[in-house]
């Protein structure tokens, strides 16, 4: 009788060894399962962040990467490149609240029209298009600076467009001519540089400043 329950003993030992040796390999077996699940969860979210944070980029940022010999290396006048030779400032920035300068030949008159505007900067041009209204045919070009930081350069009252948006821009490159807005006034170019990008049109007059910086004070702070 002793050795028959010894022998019961042992094999009820045996198939408990057994029940749990199987349950926690099969619980390995879930966590492994689940980790690999995670981790690949995990990467693919991670690849899903960074794919949505480079199509966020907008055309403009997007081409500064793609083409790092657009960013800035200086600034030069838009007339009378580079030093704006033979044209003075008619009305600068915040003179009766305008918020850009107006460059016109020494001259007088229409005598600057059709004169080359050259770009202040290499840049990216976002728009050229005849806006109308007061404004004429407008350029504007965003500008990346070397701390990686924009400004955006606008030129208006334009007599021809030689840029299209969505092309990159060099440092006196000629971009336009100067006009007079269909001929609501004499023939000048009024300048804005903005260092709050992509704001509207605007009305060129405001007692509100915010967004722009005197263009003349500025290109005279960052020349080449």
């Amino acid at each position: 009788m002793v050795e028959r329950k010894y022998a019961i003993h042992i094999n009820w030992s045996q198939k408990s060894i057994l029940k749990y040796f199987f349950l926690f390999s099969w619980m390995f077996f879930i966590v492994i399962n689940c980790e690999s699940r995670f981790s690949t969860g995990e990467e693919e979210e991670m690849s899903e962040v960074v794919e949505l944070e480079v199509d966020t980029l907008s055309k403009w940022a997007r081409y500064f990467v793609e083409h790092p010999d657009y960013r800035c290396d200086g600034f030069d006048f838009p007339v009378g490149k580079p030093d704006g030779k033979g044209y003075y400032n008619a009305q600068p920035f915040m003179k009766n609240d305008h918020l850009g300068d107006d460059w016109n030949a020494v001259t007088g008159g229409n005598s600057d029209l059709g004169d080359p505007i050259y770009s202040i900067a290499n840049g990216y041009v976002v728009l050229a298009k005849d806006v109308g209204s007061g404004w004429g045919k407008v350029v504007r070009v965003m500008h990346q600076l070397n701390d990686s930081t924009y400004v955006e350069s606008l030129y208006a009252h334009c007599d021809t467009m030689l840029v299209q948006s969505n092309e990159g821009v060099k440092r006196g490159q000629k971009i336009a001519t100067i006009g007079n807005a269909n001929g609501a006034y004499y023939a000048h170019l009024h300048l804005e540089i903005r260092d709050s990008v992509e704001m509207e049109v605007g009305g060129g007059y405001s007692s509100y400043y915010n967004g722009y910086v005197d263009p003349t004070a500025f290109i005279k702070a960052h020349r080449p």
